[in-house]
């Protein structure tokens, strides 16, 4: 019906209604302010940061005599976050294994005997007192558009989970970690990457300074292990663990 009525107007000399160039430009332009509009939500291109080995300075602690095994999860062994930032371009913060090797490093400082559990093996099959669990509950940055001055900001909440010799959950232990840096002095890309170290560095001040208090794991030694060692004390030294992320610590992460 609607070609009939068409060729009727069509001989009848009549213009065809809806056809006409004023109404064809009118649904280009709608067309053409949509497509602008998604690519202004969209953004107009992304940022990868990826980060290498986010290596802590050597911990002046001395070591609780246990040991002790961690087991990463998959998750938390490749933890990429990405995230659109309205009207801006895309963010992806590739941590990779950043935090196994930080964690391993961690806990091979704190521990007399340490050792990684890969994928696929089983904790009772080791003689040790406690296992460990640590994951990534939340990542969230904030980048100098959103905060109004020129800092990128990272925190991280870790969580760790401690479990006894024969995998029964003892302790479960949120962890909110912090890091922020300088544009103006490193650029987008690498600002945003050492906030992201610092925020690291921060929760493993953290875990030194306050994990035997917060989850109790020192309790967990065997006996054999107790009656060769007291309990160890822990002495942070202020120049080499940081309590709060700084920009002052020098960057070795590669």
């Amino acid at each position: 019906m609607p070609f009939v009525v068409a060729l009727i107007h069509r001989h009848a000399g009549a213009p065809i209604p809806g056809w006409g160039l004023g109404n064809l430009k009118s649904i280009w332009l709608k067309r053409i302010s949509a497509t602008v509009l998604v690519a202004l939500l969209c953004g107009c291109g992304g940022s990868r940061v990826t980060l290498q080995n986010p290596r802590i300075p050597k911990p002046l602690i001395d070591q609780l005599p246990m040991s002790v095994a961690a087991r990463y999860p998959a998750e938390f062994d490749n933890y990429v976050h990405e995230e659109q930032v309205i009207g801006k371009e895309k963010w992806i913060i590739d941590l990779g294994r950043s935090n196994r090797l930080l964690f391993t490093q961690l806990f091979g400082a704190m521990f007399k005997e340490f050792t990684v559990l890969e994928e696929g093996s089983d904790a009772r099959d080791l003689t040790i007192d406690a296992l460990i669990e640590p994951s990534i509950d939340a990542f969230e940055f904030s980048v100098p558009n959103q905060s109004q001055t020129d800092e990128f900001a990272v925190w991280i909440r870790y969580r760790i989970k401690i479990f006894d010799s024969a995998g029964v959950q003892v302790a479960n232990w949120p962890i909110a970690a912090y890091g922020k840096s300088q544009s103006s002095t490193f650029g987008g890309d690498e600002a945003l990457r050492r906030a992201a170290v610092l925020a690291m560095r921060d929760a493993a001040a953290l875990i030194i300074m306050q994990m035997d208090k917060s989850t109790g794991i020192s309790k967990l030694r065997s006996t054999n292990t107790q009656s060769n060692s007291a309990l160890p004390t822990v002495i942070p030294d202020d120049e080499n663990i940081q309590t709060t992320a700084a920009e002052e610590i020098p960057d070795d992460s590669g």
